[in-house]
């Protein structure tokens, strides 16, 4: 649904406006003064606004350049009306940034053309940089492994379809980027892609930020705010961790789905939408429904093409492409040369189990190229200590079990980092003790804690 906002001192102007406006199914809104409309653009993402060049509490080709400095994440088209147009303002409004300049007494059917292409201009700059945003965070799924290889089949089967998709996958395993890889090779590639984490946003806020609100239907909050499925008419919206909503929220996004269609908060009208849905899960969902915790209608609708992403440890032979992938990543963001890595420190991340799949593979590595700002080549010593610890080869590995309390990956952290001082200070403790901000005591009785040997303890 196209939003308008009417800016202009003539009340006569304004709910004539409006009236044709909502006749024609625009949702708008109105005011007489630059204040106002200033506000209202920082609260609401208008795609159009008329304003008016004359007001009594400032000039609005001022209001103009002020809205084109806001950092907005999708400014509004903004259309220049004047009583008494001259070149001069015309240009100077187009120079500012003006979509275009109407003269009073305005003419209608110019009018509605005017908004119409105002809105399609909008509509395009914003795709255009979504897709931009897109372009940027490869879609591409590192990995030569057989189920990956399989997968990578089963999306360029299924991707070109409108079918609703289910991804199942433990977390880190990447379902985002098969989300976006889907998207990417649909038919709706060229129209946004918009996110929502269930598993983020508290229950009081759920439902607004899936529908949005209207007219201030949220205390303390915009006027009006566009939910993820309004934001994603035309292309995809991907509900990740679908199974943490509540069952009431369910319920509305069942509703949505079969009718594509709803209504934002506080709304009287409906907003009609074409959205494919990508959900994600990593629970079990016929479990969760035994359960009571998640609708089978929903399931039903959601679970149209069902993608399962396999965990990193039954696809360890991809770890040395995704470990070069993050090594140049990491570089790149780090302004670092390129980094290698030396076979015996691959043979250890390719040994360990990962119950945090790709994304602690990811964070490891990022973690290690920190830690390490000179080393060119990563070696094993240079690991973190819980990848190399003995009992990693306990049946914990086949079963996925993260191993260790919280104070154990601390403590493991602790160690590591104590024993890269001592190396940097070629085992001098005194030296190791001031580069660590300790006391030269308090860092010995540390090293006992931990069982960090040396020949001075």
């Amino acid at each position: 649904m196209t939003h308008i906002l009417i800016v202009d001192d003539e009340a006569e102007i304004r709910q004539s406006l409006e009236s044709i406006l909502r006749e024609e199914g625009y949702t708008v809104a109105s005011t007489g003064t630059a204040a106002e409309a200033l506000e209202l653009v920082r609260d609401v993402e208008y795609d159009v606004v008329l304003l008016d060049i004359w007001l009594p509490d400032g000039d609005g080709l001022h209001v103009l350049e002020q809205i084109r400095q806001m950092s907005l994440a999708a400014p509004p088209e903004v259309v220049i009306i004047s009583g008494h147009g001259t070149i001069e303002s015309a240009v100077r409004a187009t120079k500012l940034g003006a979509y275009d300049f109407l003269e009073k007494p305005l003419s209608l059917d110019r009018t509605l053309l005017l908004l119409k292409n105002a809105t399609n201009a909008r509509q395009l700059r914003r795709d255009n940089r979504e897709l931009q945003h897109q372009l940027a965070q490869t879609a591409y799924i590192t990995g030569e492994s057989v189920p990956l290889k399989a997968l990578r089949q089963q999306i360029k089967l299924m991707a070109p379809t409108n079918g609703r998709v289910l991804i199942f996958g433990e977390s880190g395993t990447g379902k985002e980027r098969i989300a976006r890889t889907m998207h990417a090779e649909s038919l709706r590639a060229d129209r946004v892609f918009v996110e929502l984490n269930c598993a983020a946003i508290p229950e009081d806020f759920i439902e607004s930020e899936l529908f949005g609100y209207r007219h201030g239907a949220m205390p303390g909050g915009p006027p009006e705010k566009r939910g993820t499925f309004e934001r994603a008419d035309g292309g995809t919206l991907f509900l990740d961790e679908v199974a943490d909503m509540s069952l009431k929220t369910q319920a509305k996004v069942l509703r949505a789905l079969d009718e594509q269609r709803f209504y934002p908060v506080g709304a009287s009208n409906p907003v009609h939408v074409d959205v494919r849905v990508i959900a994600a899960t990593n629970k079990n969902l016929e479990e969760e429904i035994s359960r009571g915790n998640f609708r089978e209608d929903l399931f039903y609708r959601l679970n149209v093409i069902p993608f399962f992403v396999p965990p990193l440890r039954d696809r360890i032979e991809d770890v040395p492409l995704l470990v070069r992938e993050f090594l140049g990543e990491f570089g790149r963001q780090y302004g670092r040369p390129r980094v290698d890595m030396r076979a015996d420190a691959l043979q250890a991340l390719k040994a360990y189990n990962w119950p945090g799949n790709v994304r602690e593979l990811r964070n490891v590595i990022e973690r290690v190229l920190i830690l390490n700002p000179k080393a060119q080549t990563i070696e094993r010593k240079h690991l973190p200590v819980l990848l190399s610890r003995e009992e990693n080869r306990d049946g914990a590995r086949g079963r996925g079990e993260e191993s260790g309390t919280l104070l154990q990956a601390r403590e493991a952290y602790e160690r590591e980092y104590i024993l890269k001082k001592l190396e940097e200070c070629h085992g001098n403790v005194s030296r190791a003790a001031e580069a660590l901000g300790l006391e030269r005591s308090h860092l010995y009785r540390k090293m006992r804690a931990l069982g960090v040997i040396t020949k001075d303890n």
